[in-house]
């Protein structure tokens, strides 16, 4: 199988590296010029559980010409439609395209280019690091779960998660996955907003007296936005996920910290609060966190002046 990664940051990296070992064909694509360059010349150097140096392809999407088998989307949600419009050349069709960023509302993106038959979506808990160019760091253990958008081609999405298993990534078929793909939008509108905007970690969030009783308001305006949707989301459990999840992640800083604070670069703000604030306000649900959050993230990125 030739499988590309379309955005080989960290999380592709970890994706790529992983099916490597599995005889699958990978290709890595991505348009950051150093990160691509270190990779041709050294390749993907790996640290933390593992490590090892590999050598994997790596290209520019616009310069990939081989028709792909499967697609894994890791760009970042506001690069979505430029990536799909990129890569058009190596889409056939029976070409598998499984989405696994961060947020909501990939999918209508995505049947713009992909014809649902063909379109797979997900949510993963694995996390990982780009320490430089051509450097990631993999720790801790993660799982997935996927679905085929086209009740009728179940099958393709149980050999891809079964592909993925093999690589040791985890993944499970899911009938239903939208509940768990709101339920990790939680995640990371509780954590990665907040902590950016704070300038601080997961666990001095959850430790201060007001975080908690912040992140139990936000939860409460994707639930509902969620459940008026037609996404059956249980609420408490959903607060005792996301605490649950505060604990192991109590020392990092989420990829909006690193993005906003550390990096400068912009946000996908705008598919995570933002996108609530935008259904609850189609639907007439009132999202007073979610609203000033996505204004601040909002006002921030253009403090810093980043385009």
């Amino acid at each position: 199988m030739l499988v590309y990664i379309a955005g080989s940051g960290a999380m592709g990296c970890r994706f790529g590296y992983q099916i490597s070992k599995t005889g699958n064909d990978v290709i890595l694509l991505d348009n950051w010029e150093e990160h691509i360059k270190s990779i041709q010349e050294n390749g993907l150097k790996i640290t933390g559980d593992v490590e090892e140096t590999v050598k994997l392809p790596i290209m520019k999407p616009t310069e990939a010409t081989k028709e792909a088998d499967l697609i894994i989307l890791f760009t970042k949600a506001m690069q979505l439609p430029q990536m799909l419009q990129d890569i058009k050349g190596i889409i056939g069709s029976e070409t598998k395209v499984l989405c696994l960023l961060n947020g909501l509302g990939h999918e209508e993106v995505i049947r713009q280019y992909i014809p649902e038959h063909n379109i797979l979506m997900g949510v993963t808990v694995w996390t990982a690091g780009l320490e430089g160019p051509g450097h990631a760091h993999l720790q801790g253990v993660g799982a997935l779960n996927l679905q085929s958008m086209d009740p009728e081609n179940q099958e393709a999405g149980r050999q891809v998660a079964d592909m993925l298993t093999e690589a040791k990534l985890f993944a499970t078929y899911d009938e239903n996955v939208l509940p768990n793909i709101w339920r990790k939008a939680c995640v990371n509108g509780t954590m990665n907003s907040t902590c950016a905007l704070l300038d601080c970690t997961i666990g001095e969030l959850f430790a201060s007296e007001d975080g908690p009783k912040m992140v139990k308001e936000i939860i409460h305006e994707f639930v509902i936005v969620g459940e008026a949707e037609g996404v059956s989301l249980n609420e408490e459990e959903i607060v005792k996920y996301v605490f649950d999840t505060s604990v192991k992640a109590a020392h990092h800083y989420p990829s909006m910290h690193q993005d906003l604070v550390q990096n400068h670069r912009l946000t996908e703000i705008d598919f995570i609060n933002g996108a609530v604030n935008t259904k609850g306000a189609k639907l007439g649900i009132d999202t007073p966190y979610c609203r000033l959050i996505t204004q601040l993230v909002h006002a921030k990125e253009e403090i810093l002046k980043i385009k």
